[in-house]
């Protein structure tokens, strides 16, 4: 699973569709707002960001994150990869389904 900041509702729907198109991810999550506190340059920041969860294969990650990266607008995007520890296997099954 990666958990994503996006800057804006546009940004977050771009990466999530580009990442299900491209079989990189079996589905993804855009959530509303996130207000989010950072030290960025030496200063504390305040910003309004979107989250995006998206599933996937952890063989996959690393190409998920390349092209996160590519289509993000931040030059240090937050993209973090978490390992599913267990799930419904039919729910399992499917993403791999869909990301093979």
């Amino acid at each position: 699973m990666i958990y994503v900041t996006a800057s804006s509702q546009a940004e977050a729907m771009a990466i999530a569709r580009a990442l299900v198109d491209e079989k990189l991810a079996a589905c993804a999550n855009v959530l509303g707002g996130a207000t989010s506190i950072y030290r960025w340059q030496g200063k504390v920041e305040e910003a309004q960001e979107i989250v995006l969860i998206a599933k996937t294969r952890r063989d996959l990650a690393d190409k998920a994150l390349d092209r996160i990266k590519a289509l993000h607008s931040y030059d240090v995007p937050c993209a973090v990869v978490y390992d599913m520890a267990d799930g419904l296997p039919d729910y399992l099954a499917w993403i791999d389904r869909e990301t093979t």
